[in-house]
């Protein structure tokens, strides 16, 4: 799972002109600030930003920065690159951030069309990531605390998100450890939501995807990223075309999604599901997946006598 090791939590906010301290101060007036940096030495680490409480007690604080320039969705090469790929390496852009994050999110950006495009428009994004190690630490501080709610840190750093999006200059959110690009309306939309009926806004933080892998076999894939910032594992589901309903296979993977992050890691190695089609899909647990970024996952397959490719079939292969 990626590792979650500064920063726990990190979401971006894509602008199409520059924005200031002062700018964000005024959109964030209902937090806050207990520290502002105006200048700093290397846009990788951190950009001017603005330092917000969240759980003071245990050092929990939250970085809003300015990075006036695009986001730099190759992440850096080792050799050319060697400060932009410590930082990303080191979770700067976000613990579960991977190589062509924003370029996968625009492509499977199914919910807002106009996503697979707009992105394109930004020339400078903003950062908002939790830590706990934030000042003056000792050594053997734990990266998390004991008591440590991946969900209720994650709605607070989304909702600094929502609430950065009412620059004049700000297109639209980006999560690049779910791979997830939503507007405002939709981030309002799916919060209302889960206060609503208690359903988790996990199309906020987690993208399903379509991928057809198979050239010579008629297989599709389909899997949830992002799961990792609830620190629970992914889903994938393989089938084959034609054979089942692909919103219904999207249904299932973010439902197997939804119960392990309710219930815990209890599903074993063969156990099964209800799933589309009417009849049971048996999963098993990977380390790796089939599809970048890296990450566990359980993998899904129908048990209707098909025979996946060795692709999907791993050590069962």
């Amino acid at each position: 799972m990626p590792h979650k090791g500064f920063f726990t939590q990190g979401i971006s906010i894509l602008l199409e002109k520059e924005a200031t301290l002062d700018d964000m101060s005024g959109c964030l007036h209902e937090y806050r600030v207990v520290s502002r940096r105006d200048t700093t030495e290397e846009w990788a680490f951190g950009g001017p930003s603005l330092t917000i409480a969240y759980r003071p007690k245990v050092n929990g604080h939250v970085s809003v920065d300015i990075v006036n320039r695009q986001w730099p969705d190759q992440m850096g090469d080792p050799k050319n690159e060697t400060i932009l790929f410590g930082a990303w390496s080191m979770g700067h852009f976000g613990p579960g951030a991977y190589p062509g994050n924003l370029h996968r999110a625009a492509i499977q950006c199914w919910h807002w069309p106009e996503g697979k495009s707009v992105p394109e428009r930004h020339t400078k994004f903003i950062r908002v990531r939790s830590s706990y190690l934030f000042g003056e630490v000792e050594r053997d501080t734990p990266v998390m605390p004991a008591d440590y709610e991946p969900l209720d840190e994650l709605l607070f750093v989304t909702r600094i998100g929502r609430a950065l999006l009412s620059l004049p200059g700000a297109i639209c959110y980006f999560n690049p450890n779910g791979e997830v690009l939503q507007t405002a309306e939709g981030i309002d939309r799916l919060l209302e939501r889960q206060t609503t009926t208690g359903l988790q806004s996990l199309e906020v933080w987690s993208n399903v995807r379509l991928i057809n892998l198979e050239q010579e076999h008629p297989w599709l894939l389909m899997d949830t990223v992002g799961m990792s910032q609830l620190d629970v594992c992914d889903h994938e589901a393989a089938f084959e075309r034609g054979r089942y309903d692909a919103s219904e296979v999207a249904n299932f993977v973010r439902n197997a999604a939804d119960y392990v992050l309710h219930k815990g890691p209890i599903i074993k190695d063969g156990d099964t599901m209800d799933g589309p089609g009417g009849i049971h899909w048996q999963g098993a647990a990977f380390d790796t997946p089939v599809c970048d970024p890296p990450r566990e996952v359980i993998r899904w397959l129908p048990l209707d006598k098909s025979s996946p490719p060795k692709t999907f079939l791993g050590r069962y292969g």
